[in-house]
């Protein structure tokens, strides 16, 4: 297939180490998995994943898991950095290097900003990034590209609304600078003023001379959007508590704001969702974010099979 060749040996720290071409590339196979789940069984026999979650994780962590297993591979690690020796003051190189003489590829999750890339200078082996503090996701990125452009046929000329914390939301971060990459997109930032999107990111979008804008009030942008992606106030990044307290349920999406959003609309989530989507939700056939986990599972299965090189 196209490009995949390109990636054996690979590894993903950000959103922007792989090309347009290769990204859809992923996204093909990725589709073909999920129309045939036997494709690539067994492709990556005797292959081993490492899972580094230093962070707390369920659909990341279990998505590689189940990915490596349905390509027919292992995998080792923890899920608990008080199960490793970080917890007696081991460095994260020394980590890394470990992990990388046991298995054939990295996952990590680092509370950390840099640290995915600190591993993959350390790492013999490709290094997955799972998240990096409030910095990046790419996988994630991956995911709702692919659930996007599943759900409502392609990715450019869309307006995508991104709503809640904005400041610490890696997976805003990294899909707003791979949402820039393609033609007429407009964004929609919808945060308080305390969560708005980091200045570094917007300066990036106005030299690639992106059509995006910032607002506070949800209702007013919810008619002209084709994408509305929630995220959760994340307690973990706040190091005042009353601060959380105040800010946690500043945006609550419900069937009285979705009653004025376009019939296609999709709402798309990291998930997990604390109090920002309403149980009532997801019923709404516009509700996506449990349909975009499983795409989580599928374009990592590509991503393993292609950086592992079993797929040309």
């Amino acid at each position: 297939m196209l490009h995949l060749s390109n990636l054996k040996d690979r590894s993903l720290i950000e959103p922007e180490d792989f090309t347009l071409e290769e990204m859809e590339s992923l996204f093909s196979l990725a589709e073909k998995i999920e129309k045939d789940e036997k494709y690539l069984r067994d492709s990556c026999k005797g292959r081993l994943l490492a899972t580094l979650f230093f962070e707390p994780s369920t659909r990341t962590r279990l998505s590689f898991e189940a990915a490596m297993l349905r390509l027919g591979g292992s995998f080792l690690g923890f899920a608990d950095p008080g199960s490793s020796s970080a917890s007696k003051g081991e460095s994260l190189a020394d980590t890394i290097r470990m992990a990388a003489s046991y298995a054939d590829i990295i996952v990590m999750r680092n509370p950390k900003e840099g640290s995915a890339l600190l591993a993959s200078r350390y790492s013999s082996v490709p290094v997955i990034n799972a998240g990096d503090g409030g910095h990046h996701h790419p996988t994630q990125t991956l995911t709702d590209l692919l659930t996007i452009k599943r759900l409502l046929g392609k990715i450019d000329t869309l307006t995508v609304g991104f709503c809640g914390d904005l400041k610490f939301g890696r997976t805003v971060h990294s899909l707003a600078e791979a949402l820039s990459r393609y033609n007429k997109i407009k964004m929609v930032f919808i945060s308080p003023k305390e969560l708005v999107l980091p200045d570094y990111i917007k300066l990036n979008l106005q030299k690639q001379n992106v059509n995006f804008e910032e607002k506070e009030n949800m209702e007013q942008s919810m008619p002209e959007l084709d994408v509305l992606y929630m995220t959760r106030v994340q307690r973990e990044r706040f190091f005042n508590e009353d601060d959380y307290i105040r800010l946690k349920d500043t945006y609550v999406l419900n069937s009285e704001k979705m009653s004025s959003a376009k019939n296609n609309m999709i709402v798309l989530h990291p998930l997990p969702r604390v109090n920002e989507i309403s149980v009532e939700i997801d019923n709404d056939s516009r509700a996506a974010y449990f349909k975009q986990a499983k795409y989580g599972m599928y374009v990592r299965m590509a991503l393993l099979a292609s950086v592992l090189g079993v797929v040309c």
